[in-house]
Formats: C-alpha cells, sequence, structure tokens
C-alpha cells in the first residue's frame, strides 16, 4: 500500500506579517505528530481551493490586511469558496479578526462575515494598550478539539489593541483576561482563529496548531479527532 499523500497546509500569502514564523511553526507541528504535511506559503487560487488546510496569519491593522487579501485577484474568493467546502480554516490575530463582520480600525472595512460581531478597540482604560505579552487562557476542558491537551493555566502570547464584540457566544472557545474577558479563541463550523499568536506560544501554540492539522470538522462544528 503506497503511503499516504501529504497534508496540503496553505499559509495565505498576501505581503502580510509572520508568514515565515507561522509556517515554521505549523512544520514542527506536524512533525510532532508525524503527520506529512506540506506547508507552503502562497497565493496561488488554485492550491488554495485544493489545500487540506487554510491558515491566514495577520498583524498590523484590520484595514491593511482586508486591502492586502483583496489586491490579489482571486484570493479572497478562493478563501471563502474553499472553507465555505468545508476545508478547515485557522485565522491567527488579525486573520482571526478578518473573520468578523466588520473591522473599526481606521474607519469601518467589511470582514468575512462569518462570525458576528466587529473589532473593535478594548476599553481598558485602567491598562496600557496594546496588550503585548502573555496571558492565561479560559476555556472549558473537552468543549472543542482545539483545545485539547490544553492546562487550565496555559497562556498565550497576545499583542493587539482591537478585539471582537457582538459576538455569539456560541462562537467562543476561550477567552483572557484583560480590563475583563477577551475573546482568544473562536470557532464556528470549519473556521476557527486564535487573537493571540499561536507561532509565538511555544508548546501551547504548538499544541493548538497540532490539533488543527488534525481537526475534521463535522457539520454540526464539532469534530473528529481521526487523522
Amino acid at each position: 500500500m503506497s503511503a499516504a499523500a501529504p497534508r496540503r497546509v496553505a499559509v495565505i500569502d498576501y505581503n502580510g506579517g509572520n508568514l515565515a514564523s507561522a509556517s515554521r511553526a505549523l512544520a514542527e507541528a506536524a512533525e510532532r505528530i508525524a503527520l506529512p504535511a506540506e506547508v507552503r506559503i502562497t497565493a496561488d487560487v488554485d492550491w488554495i481551493r485544493h489545500a487540506d488546510r487554510i491558515v491566514l496569519p495577520g498583524q498590523g491593522a484590520f484595514r491593511d490586511c482586508a486591502n492586502g487579501l483583496s489586491a490579489v485577484p482571486g484570493l479572497r474568493a478562493a478563501i471563502e469558496d474553499a472553507t465555505a467546502a468545508g476545508t478547515p480554516f485557522l485565522g491567527i490575530c488579525v486573520g482571526m479578526q478578518l473573520m468578523a463582520e466588520r473591522g473599526l480600525e481606521h474607519g469601518e472595512t467589511p470582514g468575512f462575515g462569518w462570525l458576528r460581531g466587529e473589532i473593535a478597540r478594548m476599553e481598558v482604560p485602567e491598562l496600557r494598550l496594546p496588550q503585548m505579552g502573555w496571558n492565561g487562557l479560559r476555556f472549558t476542558p473537552g468543549a472543542h478539539p482545539l483545545t485539547d491537551g490544553l492546562r487550565a493555566d496555559d497562556h498565550g502570547y497576545f499583542v493587539h489593541s482591537f478585539a471582537l464584540r457582538g459576538f455569539d457566544p456560541a462562537d467562543l472557545v476561550a477567552s483572557a483576561e484583560y480590563g475583563g474577558a477577551v475573546p482568544a479563541i473562536v470557532a464556528r463550523g470549519n473556521r476557527a482563529g486564535t487573537q493571540f499568536h499561536v507561532e509565538k506560544s511555544q508548546e501551547v501554540g504548538l499544541r493548538i496548531l497540532a490539533n488543527f492539522l488534525r481537526w475534521h470538522p463535522s457539520p454540526d462544528g464539532r469534530a473528529d479527532r481521526a487523522v
């Protein structure tokens, strides 16, 4: 019997940040779980449409990232079509924010609209913005496959001044505390995102990426663990 083809993992290239570090982290996560994977930084529309996993890193302003996607012909449509067909998607930092209906940074900019709510500046007058550094994750163990193997005292690395508000509580997987609860991991169906940088979150980030690589969402948004 021939070996299974490597899992194709598309890291979306739209002149955004953290592409190389996200790609390296995904490759390391795949190696840790002995999952053959081809991780490619790409804007090739056909490759993205046929990928097994799609990852959208992001840093900077919501509007700049949205405009970067739109500047590549067919790129946004390829992501939308592939995820609509069931391809698992992971947005990182601004990549997660783009899942919302709109962003309010530097004016109003439409997002993908996969999640209810908008990305607005955090209201934390007693704290410094951006939130920068390690923060604890609050989640219910076993509630979602992306948090499998995480512990109650695990931390992610955050760098952001804007956050999701007005969201559906059913889409919240994990939160963090920064002058109030801040959405940290969200998911709806086969589309998920982390407000923190999984590629900078060391063992916790690698665990989440490994969980994502073997995640098989079912139609109701739950998941099988089989690779």
